[in-house]
C-alpha cells in the first residue's frame, strides 16, 4: 500500500498557469501531417490545439497517463472505476449534469480506459467548447468534494454488471484476461485486466479511489488536445482560466518497457459454455510500443494473417481447416504480445491439436516463402489509407496526437511509425521473425466448449499463480488539493452564438435509363466514400428462401472469375481500398472506400466483380459451412437470442420475423444455382442509387460509374412485402439459458414504420426522455438509482413496412423482475403525465442543436445521402424536423405516450437462468411461457 498521506508534500503549490509555446507544426507537402501547436502550463499540463474551420463543432479530448498498469497488484480495476465515477458530478457540477449539458449543446461524449491510459472525449458544436473546457477542470480540480459513499456503491455495481456483460456473459469473453494471466507473472502490470477482478472492488471503499484520483489525476499527468472550429487565443485564455489555478499532483515518471519473458512454452485450456466452435489462440512475446522492431514485426502480422491474402487465411480458411484465422502484432507501451488465432469447425473435426500443427507449420514456411518487397509495400499502403481515412474527424485528429503525446511524447508518432515502416526492408522483417518468432517459447490457450477437453491442442502444463492479496490498510479521510481561483466557478458559461449549420451541397444525376447517383463533394481528405443500392435484399428472397440474399452477398465477397478470394483482397490491399456486400431489407449493398487517387483502379475492380463474381462451388460451400457455424454459435448468445426471440414475437414467421441471415435449415438446401439466379435478378444495376461522397465531382462519377449501364436485362420486379399482425400476446416469454450470470432483456410491442417527419419522428421524440439518452428515466433508474444494470434504452425501431417500440437492458440475474417492475412503472408513470417541462427544454434543446454533428465525415454524409434515397426525402427534412421539435408540447408528446406505452401491451422478453428466475418471475403475475429459438 502506498503512503498517501505524503501526497500533499510530493506536489507543488499551485501557481497561475501561463501557456507556454513548445512546438509548432504546419501542414507542409505530406497529407499525413496534423498541423498543431503544442503548449504547456505551469502546473505541467500538456495542450495541443488542431485548428479546423471544416465543420462548426469542436473535439475536446483529455487524456490521463493512467490505465490498469498504474494500480497496486491488489487494487485492479480501479482506474476504468475512476472513469466512470469522473462522470458522477464535481464540487460545481451536479449529479448526472455533465451529460445533461452535453446533451443539451446537442454533443456527444465518452470515456475508455485500457492498460495504458484513460480518456475522455467531448464533441460539440462550436459554441460550447467554453463549457466543455469548465466541465473538464472541474472534474480535474474538483472531483472528490462530489465523491460520496453511495455514488461510489452504484458506480460499483455498474463495472461489475459491465464486467458481467462484456466479459462473463460473452462467449469468449475471458480469453484476453486468461491469456494475459498466463503471459505475464502476477505482478506484472499487464496481467491483470483493465476492468479488474470482481474480489478487488468488494474489498475497497471510497477513500482507496480518493488516493488513486489524487496520485494520477494532476494537470501535469495529462494533455488537453482540441480540435476543430475555435479561435486559438481565446480559446488559450479559456484554459489558462479553468486549468491554470489547478495545482500539479505528484511527479509522475514513465515506465520502464517490461515484455513478458518466457523460458519455455505454456500451456492452458479455458472451458466456456457458452461457446461452440473451438479456439486456438497463441501469443508470442515481442518488443514495446516504439522499439525499432515494431515496424518489421507488424509487416510479418499483416503477412501471416492481415486479411484474406494472408498465409493464414488461405492455408486455413480457404482449405476448409478453420472458420477463420488471422495474426496480429499488438503493441502496448510497456509491452507488445505477437499473436494467432484460428477457430476449428466443430461440424468436421473439433479437435485443435491438428489446427496447432498446421499453425505451426505455416510459422515455419516464412523462411522458406520469404519476405518480399511486395509485403512491405502493401503494409504500408494499408496503413496510409487509414491513416488518411482517421483525419476525416476531428475526433480522429485529436486522438492521434493526443495518444501519440501521452504514450511516446511525440504527437505525429502514428505517422513517423508509418514513415518507419515504410522505410522497413525485407531483411529486417526475416531478423524480426529470426528473433520473435522462430523456435521461441510462446503461450497457447485451448479455448473448447464446457465438457469438451479433449479437442485441447495440448495438455496444460502451467497454472496461474493464485493471486496473493495482503491485508488491506484503511485509508482515512485525504486532505484534497486546494485550488485559488479569482472568478466563481459555480457559474456555467454561457454559449456562444449559434453555428450555422448548412446540410452538404447535393448533386443528382442519372446515368443509363434509372440509375440514379446522389452525391456531395468533399475535399478535406483524398478519399471517396460511395454506397451501391441495388434493388433487392430480403424483401426479394421467395417463400422458403430465407437467407439467400445474406448467403448471395457471402458469395459476392469471394472474388471474380478471374481473382480467386485472395487475389481479389490482395488486389484491394494494394491500393489501399475496400469493397464491402452485403444485404439489406430493401437493397443489395456494395459499400467502397478508396483513396481519390487510386478510385479509378479501385472501380475497376468493383465493375469485375459486379459483372463477372466468381461464384465457384469450392467457394460455395465453404461460404455455407462458415455461416452454418455462425448460425450455430449465435444461438448461444444472450443478446441474440433475446432480440430474435422478440422479432419472432413481433412478426411471426414472416421475412421480417427471421433473421437477416435466415434459418440453418433453408441456408442447408440452397444451391450455387439459386444464388446465381439471385445474384442475375437482383445485383441489376437499374433503378437503384449510387452514393458518392468525397473528392469526386459529378462529372468524375458520371464517368466512372458509367460502367453500371451495360447490365443487361430488364429492372427487377419486387414481390409485394407481408407484414402480418403482432404474433404474441403480452406476457414474459422465457428463452432458457443455465447458468447466465446476467439476464438479457426486450420488452415492447409493435409500433411505427419509419419516416422522417410523422407519427414515427413524434414517437422518438416522446422516447427522448423515456429511454432514449443516458439522462433518460429508464437508464438513471435501472443504472443510477438501482444499479441493475450497465445501461438501458428504449427505442423506436422499423423499415418502410413495420416498426416496434422496445427497451433493451442486460441486467444482474437476481434483479430481473425488479428491472421488469421498474421498467413497467416508468412506462406507466410517463404515459399518465407525460415529460415535465423541465424534460421538454432538455428535448429541444438537443435536438436543435445535434445538427452541427451530423455531416462531419464522409461515412456520414453518404449515410445522410442514403436516408434520403430510401426513404425518398426532400434535402430540407432535417429543417422540417427541426421546425417540429420547435413546436412541440408536452400535450402531444403525452398523446404518444398514451398510445404505446401502456404496460399492459407489453411483450417481454428474458434470456437467462430460468431455475434461478422463474419464481420471481411468477410473483409478477404476468402470463410466463417458454420461448425456444430454432
Amino acid at each position: 500500500m502506498k503512503y498517501w498521506s505524503l501526497l500533499l508534500l510530493l506536489c507543488p503549490l499551485a501557481a497561475q498557469a501561463a501557456p507556454t509555446l513548445i512546438k509548432t507544426v504546419e501542414q507542409g507537402q505530406d497529407e499525413l501531417v496534423i498541423p498543431y501547436q503544442q503548449y504547456r502550463l505551469d502546473n505541467g499540463l500538456t495542450v495541443i490545439l488542431n485548428p479546423d474551420k471544416s465543420d462548426p463543432l469542436a473535439h475536446v479530448e483529455v487524456t490521463y497517463h493512467v490505465g490498469s498498469a498504474r494500480e497496486e497488484p491488489d487494487q485492479t480495476g480501479f482506474a476504468h472505476f475512476f472513469e466512470h465515477m469522473m462522470f458522477q458530478g464535481s464540487k460545481h457540477v451536479g449529479d448526472q449534469q455533465h451529460f445533461r449539458l452535453i446533451n443539451e449543446a446537442g454533443g456527444t461524449m465518452n470515456g475508455t480506459t485500457n492498460q495504458d491510459r484513460t480518456n475522455y472525449f467531448q464533441t460539440v458544436p462550436a459554441n460550447h467548447l467554453e463549457k466543455v473546457l469548465w466541465l473538464e477542470a472541474d472534474r480535474m480540480g474538483f472531483l472528490l468534494e462530489a465523491v460520496s459513499q453511495r455514488k461510489f456503491e452504484i458506480q460499483r455495481d455498474t463495472v461489475k454488471n459491465e464486467r458481467a456483460q462484456r466479459i462473463d456473459n460473452q462467449p469468449y469473453g475471458l480469453v484476453g484476461e486468461r491469456m494475459d494471466e498466463l503471459l505475464y507473472p502476477r505482478d506484472h502490470p499487464y496481467s491483470w485486466p483493465t476492468i479488474g477482478y470482481v474480489e478487488d472492488l468488494d474489498r475497497v471503499d471510497v477513500n482507496d479511489l480518493k488516493a488513486f484520483f489524487l496520485r494520477w489525476y494532476g494537470p501535469n499527468n495529462a494533455t488537453l488536445v482540441i480540435s476543430g472550429d475555435f479561435d486559438t487565443g481565446q480559446t488559450l485564455a479559456w484554459i489558462e482560466k479553468y486549468f491554470g489555478p489547478i495545482p500539479a499532483g505528484p511527479e509522475v515518471k514513465r515506465a520502464e518497457p517490461a515484455p513478458a519473458k518466457l523460458e519455455r512454452n505454456r500451456h492452458q485450456t479455458l472451458e466456456d459454455s457458452r461457446i461452440r466452435m473451438p479456439m486456438l489462440y497463441v501469443s508470442y512475446p515481442t518488443v514495446w510500443l516504439g522499439n525499432k522492431d515494431e515496424a518489421a514485426l507488424d509487416v510479418l502480422a499483416n503477412v501471416l494473417g492481415g486479411g484474406k491474402s494472408s498465409l493464414l487465411y488461405q492455408e486455413l480458411v480457404e482449405t476448409g481447416k478453420a472458420v477463420s484465422a488471422g495474426a496480429g502484432h499488438y503493441c502496448s507501451e510497456l509491452a507488445c504480445t505477437f499473436s494467432i488465432w484460428a477457430y476449428a469447425n466443430p461440424s468436421k473435426n473439433g479437435d485443435l491439436t491438428p489446427l496447432k500443427a498446421d499453425v505451426e507449420r505455416i510459422i515455419n514456411s516464412v523462411v522458406e516463402r520469404g519476405i518480399q518487397p511486395e509485403d512491405v509495400s502493401k503494409a504500408v499502403t494499408e496503413l496510409r489509407a487509414d491513416l488518411i481515412l482517421g483525419l476525416d474527424s476531428a475526433r480522429g485528429k485529436a486522438r492521434q496526437l493526443s495518444l501519440g503525446q501521452v504514450l511516446q511524447d511525440d504527437p505525429l508518432y502514428a505517422i513517423n511509425a508509418w514513415r518507419q515502416l515504410a522505410g522497413t526492408t525485407p531483411d529486417e522483417v526475416t531478423a524480426a521473425y529470426q528473433r520473435y518468432l522462430k523456435n521461441q517459447p510462446h503461450a497457447l490457450l485451448s479455448v473448447v466448449p464446457a465438457g469438451k477437453t479433449e479437442w485441447q491442442a495440448a495438455e496444460p502444463d502451467y497454472v496461474t499463480p493464485e493471486r496473493e492479496l495482503p491485508e488491506r490498510q484503511h485509508i482515512d479521510e485525504l486532505p484534497l488539493r486546494t485550488v485559488q481561483d479569482d472568478f466563481d466557478r459555480s457559474v456555467i458559461p454561457n454559449a456562444g452564438e449559434p453555428v450555422s449549420v448548412a446540410v452538404p451541397p447535393l448533386w443528382q444525376e442519372t446515368i443509363g435509363d434509372s440509375i440514379q447517383l446522389l452525391g456531395t463533394v468533399n475535399d478535406e481528405i483524398p478519399a471517396v466514400s460511395l454506397i451501391f443500392a441495388l434493388p433487392g435484399g430480403q424483401r426479394a428472397e421467395a417463400e422458403g428462401e430465407a437467407g439467400l440474399a445474406a448467403l448471395t452477398a457471402a458469395m459476392m465477397d469471394q472474388g471474380t472469375e478471374r481473382l480467386s478470394n485472395g487475389d481479389f483482397s490482395e488486389a484491394l490491399e494494394r491500393l489501399g481500398a475496400s469493397v464491402n456486400v452485403r444485404s439489406g431489407f430493401y437493397t443489395n449493398l456494395i459499400e467502397v472506400t478508396s483513396l481519390t487517387d487510386q478510385l479509378p483502379a479501385t472501380l475497376e475492380l468493383v465493375k469485375e466483380l459486379l459483372f463477372h463474381p466468381g461464384f465457384r462451388q469450392a467457394d460455395f460451400d465453404k461460404v455455407k459451412a462458415r455461416m452454418l457455424e455462425s448460425m450455430a454459435q449465435s444461438r448461444n448468445q444472450p443478446s441474440w437470442l433475446a432480440q430474435q426471440g422478440f422479432n419472432e414475437l413481433m412478426y411471426g414467421n414472416s421475412r421480417l420475423g427471421l433473421p437477416d441471415e435466415g434459418m440453418p435449415e433453408n441456408l442447408e438446401s440452397f444451391t450455387l444455382e439459386q444464388v446465381k439466379a439471385f445474384y442475375q435478378r437482383y445485383y441489376n444495376p437499374k433503378n437503384g442509387h449510387v452514393i458518392i461522397a468525397g473528392d469526386l465531382s459529378a462529372e468524375q462519377a458520371k464517368t466512372q460509374l458509367g460502367f453500371l449501364t451495360q447490365w443487361q436485362g430488364d429492372a427487377p420486379a419486387l414481390p409485394a412485402i407481408d407484414v402480418p399482425e403482432q404474433a404474441a400476446e403480452p406476457g414474459i416469454y422465457v428463452i432458457d439459458m443455465p447458468g447466465a450470470v446476467q439476464s438479457v432483456l426486450r420488452a415492447g410491442r409493435r409500433a411505427l414504420p419509419v419516416d422522417a417527419t410523422g407519427p414515427y419522428f413524434y414517437g422518438q421524440l416522446m422516447n427522448y426522455n423515456l429511454g432514449g439518452n443516458f439522462n433518460s428515466r429508464i437508464n438513471q433508474n435501472l443504472r443510477e438509482d438501482k444499479g441493475y444494470t450497465y445501461g438501458a434504452y428504449s427505442y423506436f425501431s422499423g423499415n418502410r413496412e413495420a416498426g416496434a417500440f422496445v427497451v433493451s437492458a442486460d441486467v444482474r440475474g437476481d434483479a430481473t423482475a425488479g428491472a421488469i417492475t421498474e421498467v413497467l412503472q416508468e412506462m406507466q408513470q410517463f404515459a399518465a403525465k407525460g415529460p415535465t417541462a423541465e424534460e421538454l427544454a432538455y428535448l429541444k434543446s438537443s435536438y436543435s442543436q445535434q445538427d452541427a454533428l451530423s455531416y462531419e465525415t464522409l461515412g456520414k454524409k453518404a449515410g445522410f445521402l442514403l436516408n434520403l434515397a430510401m426513404l425518398e426525402l426532400s434535402p430540407d427534412y432535417l429543417s422540417q424536423q427541426q421546425q417540429i421539435v420547435s413546436e412541440v408540447n408536452a400535450a402531444t408528446l403525452t398523446e404518444q405516450a398514451k398510445k404505446w406505452l401502456d404496460p399492459e401491451q407489453m411483450v417481454i422478453v428474458v434470456a437467462g437462468d430460468k431455475t434461478k428466475l422463474e419464481k420471481s418471475l411468477a410473483e409478477l403475475n404476468l402470463p410466463m411461457h417458454d420461448l425456444i429459438i430454432e
